[in-house]
């Protein structure tokens, strides 16, 4: 039976050891909530580090044999693999670079190749229960390798990847001297999901200029495989936020907590230990908001709560003296007998005293200087039953694109933070209570599960779109039944591309005129009075026609710009205008100039630049950057820029083969359609094919084509086969 594996860096359990005995306590971390569903259900299983070095095998047979009772497989890690790999290569240099922190980063070869280690450990862990039908869900920066090592393994396998942290701008990701590997590992994956679509628009920037390949809406041909790309933001479990805030013992809490603070208004401030959250700089906005505003002395105090982590790296350790010495200077320059400015803890509480500190707060100061997504925000809304409050929230984190209604600042201007603290303070109720009633319905419904649904529904969607795609060889069998249909229908309609269908590629276009055996298929099928051969091609029409003169043919010439029935002359489908072409080509112009070896093409209503000359390597850079450039300039203009074999084309948006085609399959139905093309130029042909006519794709790139076959010569064969 097919089972969902869940693959993260640590396990949803926090293990420890007392008095020689091994203690299980489950997470309550917001992913371990929204996959519990998922994890525990039928043969499902959660594989992750269990958190601590065993070294001991008796003890690892202990952990494993009480972890699988709760659908858990662990993947033990050394105390020097923890070291290398999560504290090393995870932490001080994926982590700095994707949080744009770069001048922390941590370049070590050792360290990198621990990276590599681990991740291969995991995929070993995955491939002792894998199974062909599985579905293998893979969290987090930790294991940007894993998705590709799996599909090494099993190719057919359907593998979905969520990272949980911003993915930067390209110019801060080719830092990195692994960055092609990274970006590799993450496109073995078949879905790849972003909290932002800054993130999934970085990461789509980077697989263009690094990797060389293109997208179409969010979607990535990767050998062979389509893969798609997509901006899901992570909710939270918005019901059991809710209700422990509703709980007695929460109740209780907050009972005894506003006894200790007395009567003073509260501003709340939660976060882990990381340069990322923006702690100091927070310390430093609420000391100028006292400074600024000495009406809120004595009445305002900071509530902050900073959970440790990592404070033994030096980055970290910094940090945690930088906030004890900001804290300590705040609290003895402003505090009174029955006043503390700042209320400092410095360790983790419990979710029920958390959800009493959301209660109490008035106002939740959430200002990091570069997030994911950040889900304090919204447990404290979740947790305002009363709908009275104000989130102040840092335009960097990830919630922000979904909390609108909060006050928004830049976390580097503290002028700006200063004075959303004085418009919270002095914010009306009702106007408190519209905008938290706004965010909670946001929030209730996209939350934690919703989030999971969606994202097993957008995967399960590319792999039917996968499989869809697929496109079937043609065999002894297929060419067979192929004949057999054309000879007996009466009324036939074939559609041949030209370059790559037809003929093979040239470093000089001007070389692919018909050879003698193509003139003898061309005119053995024209004289058949059956059939209407139509030449489909992106070429200009005065070319396809000096080519084509002696033939009874069709033509769709400049990908459908043009358009030529037996015996009549050009004309175009629509009324078009060229008068974008003279900026372009400017631009393509500057392109020619820094690249030896590539020239333009004029078309009529479209412009061409050919790099098949230039020298490998140099040609697909430049088509990276060019086609970057024409996608920006042309946003606001009806165009189109299509990258086809060694060339980009830039024409008309409202103009393709597949509408060209249309104009036959309407005008002349027949008993017979056959439609043959090589690049994705042609799949708008095979699209707007009936469905029982034979498209036929050359090359082995998924295709919207029935079948498939190797190159050109094949599909000579073909139609040889058929007018013999």
């Amino acid at each position: 039976m097919a089972k969902t594996i869940i693959v993260s860096n640590r396990l949803p359990v926090k293990i420890s050891q007392e008095d020689g005995k091994f203690q299980y306590k489950p997470s309550e971390g917001g992913l371990a909530t929204g996959l519990g569903s998922i994890y525990k259900e039928g043969d499902n299983i959660w594989i992750g580090w269990p958190g601590m070095p065993v070294s001991k095998s008796d003890h690892q047979k202990e952990i494993t044999k009480n972890l699988k009772k709760e659908s858990m497989k662990p993947v033990f890690l050394t105390a020097s693999e923890i070291e290398d790999f999560y504290e090393g290569f995870s932490n001080e240099t994926l982590w700095p670079n994707f949080h744009y922190f770069n001048q922390y980063i941590v370049f070590d070869d050792e360290m990198w190749r621990a990276y590599q280690k681990v991740n291969k450990k995991f995929a070993k862990a995955i491939e002792e229960v894998l199974e062909p039908e599985d579905t293998i869900w893979i969290h987090d920066y930790q294991l940007l390798l894993l998705p590709q090592l799996l599909r090494q393994h099993a190719p057919k396998a359907s593998i979905g990847f969520f990272l949980h942290i911003p993915f930067p701008s390209y110019e801060s990701f080719r830092l990195l001297p692994w960055r092609r590997e990274l970006l590799n590992g993450m496109l073995g994956a078949d879905f790849l999901g972003f909290h932002t679509y800054d993130d999934m628009r970085h990461f789509l920037s980077s697989v263009n200029r690094l990797a060389g390949l293109g997208n179409s809406n969010g979607q990535i041909n990767v050998d062979n495989r389509k893969v798609m790309v997509d901006a899901l933001p992570m909710g939270i479990d918005y019901e059991k936020y809710a209700s422990t805030a509703a709980s007695p013992e929460t109740l209780a809490r907050e009972v005894r907590y506003r006894t200790s603070v007395g009567d003073q208004r509260l501003v709340l401030s939660i976060d882990r230990l990381d340069y990322s959250k923006g702690i100091p700089q927070r310390l430093k906005a609420f000391e100028l908001f006292l400074e600024e505003n000495e009406e809120y002395r004595e009445k305002v105090s900071l509530l902050m709560v900073v959970v440790p982590s990592r404070d033994s790296v030096g980055k970290y350790k910094e940090l945690k003296e930088e906030v004890d010495l900001l804290v300590g200077r705040i609290n003895g320059k402003h505090a009174r007998l029955n006043w503390t400015p700042i209320h400092y803890f410095y360790r983790s509480f419990p979710l029920n005293a958390l959800s009493a500190f959301y209660r109490m707060a008035e106002v939740a100061l959430v200002t990091p200087m570069r997030d994911g997504m950040n889900l304090v925000c919204k447990e404290f809304i979740a947790s305002k039953l009363d709908k009275k409050g104000v989130l102040i929230l840092s335009e960097m984190a990830g919630a922000s694109k979904e909390l609108s209604d909060a006050l928004l600042i830049n976390p580097n201007d503290i002028h700006q933070l200063v004075s959303a603290l004085k418009k919270a303070l002095t914010m009306p109720v009702k106007k408190q209570m519209a905008a938290m009633t706004t965010m909670q319905r946001s929030l209730q419904r996209y939350n934690i599960h919703h989030w999971v649904n969606i994202f097993m529904e957008r995967l399960s969607f590319i792999k039917n779109e996968q499989k869809a795609l697929e496109t079937q060889i043609v065999d002894k069998d297929i060419r067979s039944e192929i004949k057999t249909s054309y000879d007996t229908a009466d009324k036939r309609l074939i559609f041949l591309d030209y370059d790559g269908t037809l003929v093979g590629f040239f470093s000089d276009p001007n070389d692919s005129k018909p050879d003698k055996e193509l003139k003898t298929i061309l005119k053995k099928l024209t004289d058949d009075k059956r059939n209407r051969v139509v030449v489909i091609s992106g070429r200009g029409r005065e070319t396809l026609a000096e080519w084509l003169k002696e033939y009874h043919l069709e033509i769709i010439a400049e990908h459908g710009v043009w358009i030529k029935e037996r015996d009549q002359e050009f004309k175009t489908l629509t009324t078009l205008s060229d008068n974008w072409k003279e900026p372009i080509q400017k631009v393509l112009d500057g392109y020619v100039d820094r690249t030896p070896g590539s020239f333009i093409e004029k078309k009529d209503y479209s412009l061409v630049w050919h790099y098949r000359k230039v020298e490998t390597g140099l040609g697909e850079a430049r088509t990276r950057e060019l086609t970057s450039h024409l996608k920006y300039i042309t946003i606001d203009r009806n165009l189109k820029v299509l990258e086809g074999n060694k060339v980009v084309e830039i024409k008309n948006s409202e103009i393709d083969k597949g509408r060209a085609a249309a104009v036959w399959l309407n005008k002349y139905p027949s008993d017979f359609v056959m439609a043959c093309g090589d690049d994705w130029t042609d799949e708008d042909t095979f699209k707007a094919m009936p469905k029982d006519a034979y498209s036929i794709k050359v090359g082995s790139t998924s295709s919207a084509a029935r079948y498939r076959v190797t190159d050109h010569t094949e599909i000579r064969d073909i139609l040889k086969s058929l007018i013999n």
